[in-house]
């Protein structure tokens, strides 16, 4: 199966974890890679990752950076490396030199151009620090006492209904909501 697993992937043009590893990546427990993450596979022995770190999909860590090789006939490097607790969203980008540390939230479509301290929340591009992590979550906090919150028989693991996929829909038409 391991091999299956591996020969689709490169047959899109991407590594699996388990074989980035084998070239020199580190990871930690819990690493949780959604679909189309790309980890610099040309330098990804410079990649270094804590536990319980989720990339989201689309996310690229990047340990090189071309833009520099037709003017100076050099491409720069750096490493990266992530704490542990981060989350990092759909479509950002980080880029080489970077150290994210741990307890951190970087918000979708982000670029990562620089270190972002521990227990922060970063998003933008360039990604900026809004606010800690624990103002983050104590604002996440109040807001989920006033919104609907969902069990896992709302999720396609749960096997949803057509009547709750309804009633989620509904309930969610004049803002978000939280699910298990």
């Amino acid at each position: 199966m391991n091999f299956l697993k591996e020969f689709v992937y490169r047959l899109r043009g991407e590594y699996t974890t388990e074989k980035l590893v084998k070239m020199g990546m580190k990871i930690g427990k819990d690493f949780g890679r959604l679909n189309g993450v790309i980890l610099d596979p040309s330098h990804c022995w410079l990649i270094e990752i804590g536990n319980n770190v989720t990339m989201a999909p689309r996310v690229h860590i990047l340990c090189h950076d071309a833009s520099t090789k037709n003017f100076l006939g050099y491409t720069k490097i750096g490493r990266v490396s992530i704490g542990d607790n981060v989350f990092i969203g759909a479509e950002t980008v980080v880029l080489p030199g970077v150290h994210i540390g741990s307890n951190v939230v970087i918000g979708a479509n982000s670029t990562v151009t620089h270190d972002i301290p521990d227990n922060s929340v970063a998003f933008g591009s360039p990604a900026k620090v809004y606010s800690s992590l624990d103002q983050y979550v104590e604002k996440e906090k109040k807001r989920m006492s006033k919104s609907p919150q969902y069990d896992k028989s709302y999720t396609l693991g749960g096997n949803i209904t057509m009547e709750l996929k309804m009633k989620q829909k509904e309930d969610l038409k004049k803002g978000i909501g939280y699910i298990v």
